[in-house]
């Protein structure tokens, strides 16, 4: 059994059962050789009794056969028939014959007492039996037949002896198949005994071992331990157990230390999401880098608990850095360090290596911090870079009067903020920037309008009045009347420049309705130059982009003024069509028109006009056009797709 208890449980079940089945098998077949024995005894036994019945038949028949006749032939016939009855069996108990089966037995002399009866039945009665036939007289028939009657008893008790040990043979065979099957059902007994103690000491029992474990962990008993009986299966099982039993254990023994650490992980996380929330917030807001910087420390100093906070911004020409804006500072302090130069500290350091520092100002390595600090009763100080695009744009500092170890975490936290303070900073110079070009590109195409018009006429007031002054000086009073006449057109001419361009800068599209614009640009036209005007809007109007309806609304009023001015025209169209596509603004004349080839690319009069509705046009990347001949009238488009006017949007 200790043998089997170290193999593998399906070898141990299997080698078992083969062992039992092999016992079975060998038992079952000792069993069956003997019940094949005996029926061969039983066999020989009932020849052996017919061997007598036939004796006695042949005797009988000899002794009453009929000297002569008929009846003498019949009985002869059946005589012989009987004889040869008891040869053929006598035959088959010495060979036997294992198809029947028959056998006789081999032990108490059987072989040799058969051997006998035939070989008597050969030397006495067969002989004694043909006298009888051969007999030629009645009495010596009879005298034959006296003698094999005597013969025939000493043959018979001869075949009852045989038989007796036959019967003692087989009730032997008997007693040995009974004790074979005798030992069968022990075999079975002891099977199923030896069979339920294997499978309670290989399965039951570490299967109840193993239960019982699993239900004191039920019970959160993590103690639990259950004995390693066999190197199997189970075994494997068992210490299986046992490690994850150990390993409850332990993880049950740090679980409130495990949930604490993991809840103070989650608030951490908590804590840097919401602070990186919140900045972010704040920063896509509309405002001042004043305003931005003082929300950034509002946010920080909280989330951090600091006792003070600044910001920083760097000045790269002067390699210094000057105090933004700052929360919970003395006055002394901010005089001192409104301006710091970049070598002086720990603050130049950062924003130079663009890493965050902690210095405490009672550190050996305090030199980094300024005695500013310490003397402001600050014992930690951390600098963080505020950075956008690998550009140093400053750096924040938060200020503590505790001695504060500021985790790794925290500083990856505190260097995300300052680059989003960066961006948030950057993002406020990149729109003032676009403020001061849109500014500045307004006033140059102002600058040119007025040079266009009011300058030039300006300059041709002063030249009439420098003939006016010679006319006068000279007293050619004929001339002062013509001269004058030409100032008072001149004036007048410039007054209505001046209208139109106020009129111009004044005008505003309407939140998503350029058409009503042109329309109204249009009216103001015609009233002004007595030109008759017409308006073709197509196509569905989809959501205005408020530059490009500026700029086209501007364009619109240029080429206006033109044909105002130059074209002589009787008719103007504008047709605006506005579709998923795109848009196209059309203003045709039909005035005495130009040869666009020979027209020079700048110049006077309506040649800057044209130059500065191509920059207008550039500057909302349309494609602008203008297609003339003189005597032919004017035309002036402006196509913008609609991935343009996205992006403009943009």
């Amino acid at each position: 059994m200790n043998t089997l208890l170290g193999q593998k449980l399906a070898t141990k079940i299997i080698g078992v059962l083969v062992g039992f089945f092999l016992l079975a098998l060998v038992a079952i077949g000792l069993t069956l050789y003997s019940s094949w024995k005996l029926e061969g005894v039983a066999a020989a036994i009932n020849d052996a009794g017919s061997l007598r019945m036939h004796s006695w038949k042949v005797a009988h028949h000899t002794a009453a056969l009929p000297t002569d006749g008929a009846s003498r032939d019949a009985r002869l016939v059946v005589l012989r028939k009987d004889m040869a009855e008891i040869e053929a069996v006598q035959v088959g108990l010495v060979k036997g014959d294992p198809a029947r089966p028959l056998f006789i037995p081999r032990d108490d002399g059987i072989p040799d007492d058969v051997a006998t009866i035939a070989l008597v039945w050969h030397a006495e009665m067969r002989p004694l039996v043909e006298g009888v036939i051969e007999a030629s007289t009645a009495e010596a028939s009879r005298q034959a037949a006296v003698a094999l009657e005597g013969a025939t008893h000493g043959y018979v008790k001869r075949i009852d002896t045989v038989v007796k040990k036959m019967e003692h043979s087989f009730t032997a065979h008997t007693n040995v198949l009974r004790s074979y099957q005798v030992l069968l059902v022990a075999l079975a007994v002891i099977g199923t005994v030896a069979l339920m103690r294997f499978f309670f000491v290989a399965v039951i029992r570490p299967l109840d071992t193993l239960q019982s474990g699993m239900q004191r962990m039920e019970r959160e008993d993590f103690t639990a331990r259950v004995p390693v009986l066999t190197n199997d299966e189970f075994g494997e099982l068992s210490r299986g157990f046992n490690r994850m039993a150990g390993h409850l254990e332990g993880l049950y023994g740090t679980l409130e230390e495990r949930v604490a650490t993991k809840t103070r992980s989650l608030a951490e996380k908590n804590r840097e999401l919401s602070i990186l929330y919140n900045i972010a917030r704040l920063l896509r807001q509309q405002m001042s880098i004043e305003e931005l910087s003082r929300g950034f420390l509002e946010e920080v100093r909280r989330t951090f608990d600091a006792d003070a906070a600044s910001v920083r911004l760097f000045d790269a020409a002067a390699d210094n850095l000057y105090i933004t804006t700052h929360q919970g500072l003395a006055t002394e302090f901010i005089d001192e360090e409104a301006i710091l130069d970049c070598g002086n500290c720990l603050c130049g350091q950062a924003v130079l290596g663009d890493i965050p520092i902690v210095s405490g100002t009672s550190d050996p390595d305090s030199a980094r911090t300024r005695d500013t600090c310490s003397r402001a009763g600050f014992q930690t100080v951390s600098a963080v870079p505020v950075n956008h695009n690998n550009r140093a744009l400053g750096i924040f500092n938060l200020y503590f009067r505790r001695k504060l170890d500021i985790s790794e975490g925290d500083r990856q936290v505190l260097q995300s903020l300052g680059q989003h303070l960066g961006m948030a900073i950057d993002n406020v110079r990149l729109l003032s920037r676009e403020k001061e070009m849109a500014v500045s590109e307004e006033r140059n195409l102002i600058a040119r309008e007025l040079h266009d018009s009011i300058a030039q006429g300006l300059a041709f007031l002063n030249l009439q009045v420098q003939m006016l002054d010679d006319a006068l000086t000279h007293g050619r009073v004929d001339e002062t009347g013509e001269v004058v006449e030409l100032i008072r057109q001149g004036i007048q001419e410039s007054y209505a420049d001046v209208r139109e361009l106020l009129q111009h800068f004044r005008a505003r599209v309407p939140q998503q309705d350029l058409s009503a614009a042109l329309r109204h640009a249009l009216a103001r036209f015609s009233e002004q130059s007595g030109v008759a005007g017409e308006l073709r809007v197509h196509g569905a109007s989809p959501p205005a982009v408020a530059e490009v309806d500026i700029q086209a609304l501007y364009i619109a009023q240029e080429a206006l003024s033109n044909v105002r001015k130059h074209a002589q025209a009787q008719h103007v169209t504008v047709e605006l069509w506005r579709d998923a596509e795109g848009m196209r603004l059309e203003i045709r004349d039909d005035g005495v028109g130009f040869d666009i080839p020979t027209a020079p690319a700048t110049g006077q009069g309506e040649h800057v006009g044209l130059h500065i509705m191509g920059e207008r046009a550039a500057r909302i990347g349309g494609e602008f056009e203008i297609r003339s001949r003189a005597g032919e009238g004017t035309t002036v488009s402006l196509t913008l797709s609609a991935r343009t006017m996205e992006t403009t949007a943009a």
